[in-house]
């Protein structure tokens, strides 16, 4: 699994990406078929779990996880399969919404920085800071001077968070334009999931091409050795899931982690 990040998910830094060709979807003979796929989505929850307890007990690693994608690519459902076995009191969601009149009078990343990791800590952005140089500059928000020296503000901001020990995973989730077509329209078919619906997804999905060269750019841009971007086919949802999975198992496995030692001896405590 870990060839298929290299193979299909990985951005060499300084390198633009074609989101109009790039895969996804993962073809079944490189992943398998999607019993054998949930299978092991199974196995890697569970491990998940078992690191993430290990990276609670010894607070001293700090895991910042970045999910950013367009409407329907599947952030809320890829942080409820990836996470399902993991202890809550150390992982914790920050969903980065549009901003309130408090937030925005101050810098656009006063509201992210307050929500980075402690240690021992899992965070996960839904959304993220990447709205200010994206969804920013596709609606005019800004003028172009602004949106544009965010590049290196971002990327100063992420280079200052990696020196402080943060380890950041940064995921665009890549669906197709005719993937996110029949999403929504499941969302007007199951009375269940009108509340996902908004009119504004119409809005964003009108810009698609828009959005795609917005997105290229701050790939490129703010793809670094110490905040790397992973461009994870998201067509299929159990692919998508899968690949993230394998993404922050690998991490938290190559931290070799042990839960610590007592600070007593424990033979000499008696009941």
């Amino acid at each position: 699994m870990e060839e298929l990040l290299t193979r299909y998910c990985s951005l060499k830094p300084g390198k633009r990406p074609d989101l109009n060709t790039w895969p996804t979807a993962v073809a079944e003979a490189d992943i398998g078929s999607k019993d054998k796929g949930v299978a092991r989505m199974e196995d890697l929850g569970r491990q998940i779990a078992e690191l993430q307890r290990r990276l609670w007990a010894g607070r001293q690693h700090k895991v910042l996880l970045v999910l950013q994608g367009m409407d329907t690519s599947g952030k809320d459902g890829t942080i409820r399969h990836v996470f399902r076995f993991t202890n809550p009191n150390g992982v914790n969601v920050a969903a980065f919404e549009r901003p309130t009149e408090r937030e925005l009078s101050y810098d656009y990343l006063w509201r992210i920085h307050q929500r980075v990791p402690h240690k021992g800590e899992i965070v996960i952005f839904d959304r993220s800071h990447y709205e200010d140089i994206v969804t920013v500059r596709v609606n005019q928000l800004q003028p172009e001077d602004v949106w544009k020296r965010r590049y290196n503000h971002i990327n100063a901001f992420e280079q200052m968070l990696a020196d402080e020990g943060v380890i950041i995973l940064k995921v665009f989730l890549h669906v197709s334009h005719d993937e996110q077509k029949k999403r929504l329209q499941a969302r007007l078919e199951d009375p269940e999931k009108h509340w996902k619906f908004h009119q504004s997804d119409l809005i964003a999905r009108e810009r698609w091409p828009e959005y795609m060269t917005a997105y290229a750019d701050a790939l490129e841009r703010c793809n670094t050795q110490e905040a790397p971007w992973y461009i994870i086919p998201a067509d299929r949802k159990w692919q998508r899931n899968l690949l993230v999975a394998t993404l922050l198992h690998t991490t938290l496995k190559r931290l070799a982690m042990q839960f610590p030692p007592a600070h007593f001896d424990p033979e000499s405590i008696v009941f």
